[in-house]
């Protein structure tokens, strides 16, 4: 794998920094003070429609706690129909108008401002909030763009920092133009570069690495396990029914086949149009049907990695590769795997071009690194030099103890995995947060133990089972001088400054 774009050369000045691709005009100057702002220092408000957006999402969500809970009490009414619309009428134009109030004096006391070392955010109507997003701190930057929203040529902001739950930052909604210009500056002022004041930063060029095609989205979603899930659901419903001789069985079990028919269209509606490129400031990537996405996630902050590839997929040789960033974890559970998926559905050559991306450097010698993957994607025992699990293992896991193992490189821990789902876990030694030996009573009484590396909260949680006690042992402490070595040496957190 290559050097990452964004690195600069050694032979380079700190005071001039070489970054490929960037152009000139980007970089004016590195060493200016703290407190020297961005282009346009002042507060800003959002777009003046924002109370217009927020007002319905206010009145449908009001209507569908009213409705659902009362619906059987309004039914027992008996009232005429026109006084039923009437009403239903008149509540919504109620609620529209308190919404409207609400919002708009919400939008009055929102502003927010930019400067070179945080993005400052005030809101509040009874309660006054301000927020401050360091940007040394900033892990993605994400333009957001919902069906209703692009009607008016509006987009939300969204800013992922570091720092757990609650950390993130909305600016909802902005022009898109200015989403843009505000996204380009926050990443610049995030690299440590700062433009001249009075100028905005443009927009750092691009290279599209991967496209995923409408139909193999769908092939690889209808091979998916939520597929198949639903699939049987259906015809274990048709059975009953069959057997009862009325639909009971089928409204009984309604809202699990709508959960899994909504999951199934939701995998296909947020990786529809799925594109990744490749940026001096960090991965780019876009996609959704309905609500469009715009990620930018700046180098280095992708904390752990996982490489999938269900059963059905292994055919037509796809794999899914999955991040996690801090920061993405603290939404629900259907917005952190949106925001957290870096490649749906890919080929092997798909998958090699995302992972030179994100690891540039696994840190193999002369051995070359896509060797070291293939084998923890599709090996066993000690295949590609991973240290297997003992025979004893097979007690606790029959099925895939010969796939399990682990293997280390110079910048990463790497962990493989599964039988029916192959999985591969990488992580950076930088980025490994702790470390933990874990040993259930069975594995006790079969001298095994489990070493669990702890990454920021996601989808990603890698870990070793059923290794040798005293192998878990030496691990866990080799690996803690490891990530401790890694993190003393990674230099700062604003990359175009190192």
């Amino acid at each position: 794998m290559t050097r990452g774009p964004a690195e600069r050369p050694a032979e380079q000045p700190a005071e001039q920094p070489a970054v490929a691709d960037v152009p000139p005009e980007v970089v004016a100057r590195l060493d200016a003070p703290t407190r020297e702002v961005l282009a346009d220092p002042g507060w800003r408000r959002l777009h003046p429609v924002t109370p217009v957006l927020r007002t319905w999402k206010v009145v449908a969500a009001v209507l569908a706690v009213v409705v659902g809970q009362n619906v059987d009490d309004i039914w027992r009414l008996e009232l005429p129909g026109w006084v039923v619309t009437l009403s239903v009428l008149g509540g919504v134009v109620a609620l529209s108008l308190v919404g409207a109030v609400y919002s708009a004096l919400a939008w009055r006391r929102t502003r927010y401002r930019i400067d070179a070392e945080a993005v400052h955010v005030e809101r509040g109507i009874l309660w006054r909030q301000q927020r401050r997003a360091q940007l040394d701190r900033l892990q993605a930057v994400d333009v957001v763009r919902p069906l209703l929203g692009r009607l008016f040529g509006l987009a939300e902001l969204r800013l992922e920092v570091a720092g757990g739950s609650g950390s993130k930052v909305s600016l909802a909604y902005l022009r898109e133009e200015e989403a843009q210009r505000v996204r380009n500056a926050l990443l610049a002022a995030s690299a440590g570069v700062v433009v001249a004041e009075g100028e905005d930063a443009p927009e750092a060029p691009q290279r599209d690495v991967v496209e995923v095609p409408p139909g193999r989205l769908i092939a690889s979603t209808l091979r998916s396990g939520l597929t198949v899930w639903a699939v049987l659901g259906l015809v274990g419903i048709g059975i009953g029914c069959w057997f009862a001789g009325s639909l009971t069985p089928l409204f009984a079990s309604l809202a699990g086949v709508l959960g899994l028919v909504s999951a199934v269209w939701q995998r296909f509606s947020r990786g529809f149009n799925f594109t990744v490129a490749d940026s001096p400031d960090g991965v780019r990537m876009t996609h959704g049907l309905l609500e469009q996405r715009s990620q930018t996630v700046p180098p280095g902050r992708v904390q752990a990695l996982q490489v999938s590839q269900p059963l059905l997929w292994r055919s037509a040789g796809w794999w899914r590769v999955e991040v996690n960033v801090a920061g993405y974890s603290g939404g629900s559970a259907g917005e952190a795997e949106q925001s957290t998926v870096l490649l749906p559905v890919g080929t092997f050559d798909e998958l090699a071009h995302v992972l030179e991306i994100v690891l540039p450097d696994l840190g193999t010698g002369d051995e070359p690194p896509l060797e070291v993957v293939l084998a923890g994607l599709t090996g066993r025992d000690r295949d590609g030099g991973f240290t297997p699990v003992p025979r004893a293992a097979r007690w606790l896991d029959p099925l895939s103890w010969r796939r399990r193992g682990y293997r280390i490189t110079e910048h990463a821990f790497l962990a493989r995995g599964g039988r029916f789902v192959r999985l591969l876990d990488v992580v950076p030694h930088a980025r490994t947060q702790s470390l933990a030996l874990v040993q259930g009573p069975l594995q006790r009484r079969l001298g095994l133990a489990s070493v669990v590396l702890h990454s920021t909260p996601g989808r990603v949680k890698p870990r070793v089972d059923h290794l040798d006690g005293a192998t878990a042992a030496h691990l866990l402490a080799e690996q803690a001088v490891r990530a401790r070595t890694a993190r003393a040496g990674a230099g700062p957190e604003r990359w175009m400054t190192r």
